[in-house]
């Protein structure tokens, strides 16, 4: 993961900086701005395999034209999520208008417009990187959906979101086994996303259906780790799939349901542990504020995924 800001370059060189890195980045293109003698921005790239970059940035209009497909043509899609500010983009025949957590996806391989809406602050959004060759859907069949607002309020929708606003800060914490795991999710997502808005899920590839839907459990467990009764059985009920398929779609995965479950519940007791402003709360009302059902059940594992018991923790982290 990269992090680079406008902050070390003179302020006459900022605009010409940015423009030069967006046509790295992203895409040749041609940059406009009225904050150009005193632009502001930063970028978090994540590099392969993520294929994303978060950006924080003046308003300013982008344009990519004919020459510059000429020039040079990755042959990707992006998909962009907003998170602060306006933007609207043209491509083809499609018209997005977006606010923050709208989504679009646009080509490189087309001519694109796009205004960076001037909303009294940066302009804030993130954007994924879905290689033609990788992504499992016809071309002819994503340009139909260009520059067309798609949808955050539906279980693809949401999870897509939330990986990522999410990603920065969990390559952060990620072995190299996990990145690579992380990067083919974001794919996977967007798949899902495009194949629902053009009503046909069921033509992606059953890994990919697979992906989503570890994703889409996982997602459940962590809302649902306070309550004591999320197991396996529990987690298989809900999504309407057999214990045995559960146990079969986590196959090959670095730890089973039930491991996941025990081990983001420790880590969210040992996050309230070493929080000073939960000094008041006991241990043993911290154990049942995250599931564990009997106190020393949950002191025995977290003595064995920490090294020391929860009082120790307690006790060095003041």
């Amino acid at each position: 993961m990269t992090v680079v800001d406008t902050d070390d370059i003179a302020v006459p060189d900022r605009f010409g900086w940015w423009h030069d890195m967006v046509g790295r980045e992203v895409m040749p293109v041609s940059l406009r701005s009225p904050y150009a003698d005193r632009f502001q921005g930063s970028v978090t790239v994540v590099g392969p395999p993520g294929g994303l970059a978060a950006f924080d940035f003046s308003p300013l209009s982008a344009q990519r034209l004919p020459v510059h497909i000429r020039r040079a043509d990755p042959e990707l899609y992006f998909l962009v999520l907003v998170r602060g500010g306006g933007v609207r983009l043209e491509q083809g025949r499609g018209v997005a208008c977006l606010g923050p957590r709208g989504m679009a996806v646009f080509s490189t391989s087309r001519a694109l417009s796009c205004e960076f809406l001037d909303h009294g602050g940066p302009v804030r959004l993130t954007l994924l990187r879905l290689p033609r060759s990788l992504l499992p859907l016809a071309d002819a069949r994503v340009d139909r959906l260009l520059a067309e607002p798609l949808p955050t309020d539906t279980g693809s929708g949401t999870m897509l979101e939330m990986y990522l606003t999410s990603l920065p800060q969990a390559v952060r914490t990620s072995g190299p086994a996990e990145l690579a795991r992380l990067g083919a999710v974001g794919t996977d997502l967007a798949a899902s996303l495009l194949a629902s808005r053009l009503g046909d899920r069921e033509s992606l590839p059953r890994e990919t259906r697979r992906s989503v839907l570890r994703e889409r459990i996982s997602g459940f467990i962590d809302r649902n780790l306070a309550d004591p009764a999320l197991d396996p059985a529990a987690v298989a009920a809900h999504h309407h799939i057999s214990l045995r398929t559960l146990h079969q779609l986590f196959h090959g995965e670095p730890e089973s349901v039930a491991a996941t479950i025990r081990r983001r519940r420790l880590e969210r007791c040992h996050a309230d542990l070493t929080d000073p402003n939960l000094r008041h709360q006991t241990i043993g009302e911290t154990a049942l504020r995250w599931g564990f059902r009997h106190p020393a059940d949950f002191s025995r594992a977290f003595r064995r995924a920490y090294g020391m018991p929860p009082s120790e923790i307690r006790t060095s982290s003041r």
